[in-house]
């Protein structure tokens, strides 16, 4: 038996997250298809996460085992004949059995992209969230600096999956603008369900005035969500970065 990790990246757009569905197309199920049709055999995947519907990938990593004997750094090139255009598959390894895709997995990075102009720009649809009215980013990046640190999270994440806790440890949440786009980058040893789409939402709101940075202390105390910012749309979320233990962490950190 062989244990194999995938290195890849997709846009999320036309697809309805990344775990298989009953009805709905998923990236877990494309994949799955396209390693069954490459290995001759029925392949079972773990992801690293469950990103939601229309979110983005820059770097995602799936592990699957096999028994079929095709060379590791030719997987990645069978594949990709067998995807769509809007899933890549990088990179392929060779890892031990107990890695796990979520487990082994010590730190994520998300991404969320705001396209803060009047005008929008038909090149970015899905793939930023278009905001016009003016975001002062100052109060942003105040607001965001709140968030750092361990807390429980329960003020800004929605009900969907069951949680033994809601206590995270956010490392870091910068903010900043480049051009017309503003990037809110999260990164944590693990995130509640549109926990990051929610602090992204909380920051816009302190950005637009609504809220005070310092209000977010009691926010985050009071575990209320209707007290803190929306959940902002899927279209500008991507993660953007994974952090692995032991010997994969230089793989993934390449």
């Amino acid at each position: 038996m062989r244990y194999i990790a995938l290195q890849m990246r997709y846009i999320g757009t036309a697809y309805h997250g990344w775990q298989r569905q009953k009805t709905d197309i998923t990236i877990q199920q494309v994949l799955e298809e396209a390693l069954t049709a490459v290995m001759g055999e029925t392949i079972t995947t773990v992801g690293c996460g469950r990103t939601d519907a229309g979110v983005h990938a820059e770097t995602y990593v799936a592990n699957f085992r096999t028994t079929c004997a095709i060379p590791t750094d030719r997987i990645p090139l069978a594949l990709n004949t067998r995807l769509p255009d809007d899933i890549a598959v990088l990179r392929a390894f060779d890892v031990d059995e107990d890695f796990h895709a979520v487990f082994s997995c010590v730190k994520k990075e998300y991404t969320y992209r705001i396209s803060n102009t009047r005008i929008r720009d038909p090149f970015l649809v899905n793939r930023v969230w278009f905001c016009p009215a003016e975001l002062d980013v100052d109060a942003m990046k105040a607001a965001a600096a709140r968030f750092v640190g361990t807390h429980d999270f329960a003020a800004v994440r929605s009900v969907g999956t069951n949680v033994k806790t809601t206590v995270r440890t956010v490392y870091y949440f910068d903010v900043a603008k480049k051009g017309d786009i503003i990037e809110l980058k999260v990164c944590a040893n693990g995130f509640l369900y549109n926990m990051v789409r929610a602090m992204s939402g909380t920051a816009v709101y302190a950005g637009l005035g609504k809220i005070k940075p310092e209000e977010i202390d009691e926010i985050l105390a009071g575990g209320d969500r209707c007290l803190a910012g929306p959940t902002l749309p899927p279209d500008g979320l991507y993660m953007t970065k994974l952090v692995y233990d032991g010997c994969m962490r230089s793989f993934f950190d390449e």
